[in-house]
Order: structure tokens, then sequence, then C-alpha cells
């Protein structure tokens, strides 16, 4: 489920998995055969992970980073990794680039620069995202929602962020407290 404001999206996990079946079905119905999956770490690990499973291709990780400051709610420059993890291989063929969201467009204009001069073996790469804000300066092949009012999408896994080790008693007794309700 979704429920939005003027300035924010909330999302749950079970509106989250909805929107990567959607995403899937979109990719399914474009005919487009790919070799691998490769999904931007830290927001597209989840819907990457889906995906694999669900087209059974292998899946392989590069991790970004540009949103670190002011509690992840800034972006700064981007960070590429050197590596990408995967199982088999190298990463060559067709790859199905998937991350949660375009913000601005930067992480993939880079990371698709980052593929043309570091992987020659790809042939092709089209990318998959949940959502793409307003004013996002990069279109990607496929994508579920387009937010025209670029709200901040507050995404299931979110309360992470603020849990640490020494709160997870707590937590858990909350959660139990909460489903016994």
């Amino acid at each position: 489920m979704q429920k939005t404001t003027e300035t924010d999206l909330y999302v749950d996990w079970q509106g989250y998995h909805r929107m990567i079946e959607r995403l899937a079905l979109q990719v399914y119905e474009s005919k487009w055969d790919f070799d691998v999956v490769l999904c931007l770490a830290r927001g597209g690990l989840v819907a990457g992970n889906v995906l694999c499973r669900i087209f059974d291709k292998p899946l392989a990780v590069l991790s970004t980073s540009s949103y670190r400051e002011s509690v992840g709610m800034k972006q700064g420059a981007l960070d590429i990794s050197k590596n990408i993890t995967m199982t088999q291989g190298e990463l060559a063929g067709r790859v199905l680039l998937v991350d949660d969201l375009i913000d601005t467009g930067v992480t993939l204009a880079e990371v698709k620069e980052h593929l043309s001069t570091h992987y020659p073996a790809i042939t092709g790469v089209r990318s998959a995202v949940l959502w793409r804000k307003g004013w996002a300066k990069q279109e990607p092949d496929y994508c579920v929602d387009l937010l025209d009012n670029s709200p901040w999408i507050h995404q299931p896994f979110e309360a992470y962020d603020a849990l640490q080790p020494h709160m997870l008693s707590a937590w858990l007794k909350k959660d139990a407290a909460q489903s016994e309700q």
C-alpha cells in the first residue's frame, strides 16, 4: 500500500513487492531477452533479487552511494565501486540494470558510462526502476510510477536506518505486542 502527501510517498512492504512485480511484468511484456540482472546497491538490492528469481538469471551487484548527508536525504558526489560482485564469470552480454528509483538521473547516467568504459563485453543495457521523479534528467527503459511532484519516498526498509543492535530487544518486544493486538 502507498500513502502520499504533497511532499512524501510512504510505501509498505506489500506495496513495495507489488511494485517489483509490476516492474517484472513490464520487462517480460517487452520480450527483451537479457543475460544478467545488475542491481545497484543499496536501493536496487531487493528489486534485483526478486527479478533475478522471477527470470532465473544471474544476479550481479554494483555498489553506488550518493545519499550520505542529512540522514541520507541529501545527494552528494556519486561513488561507484571498482568491482561488480557476481558468482558466474564476468559481466557480459545484455544487462538489466535495476535500481529503486531515478531521482536526478545522475546515478543512472554515470553508471551507464562506467559500464561502457570498464566492461566492453556488455552488448546492451536497459534500466528498470520502480519510480522516476518528475525532475529526473534520465529516462529509464522500464518504470512503474512517474512521480511528477518528485516526493521523498519512504521505503519500508528505512526503519532499519535508525535501528541499532542495542535496540533490537525492545524493537522485537514492541513488534510482538503490536502483533497481539
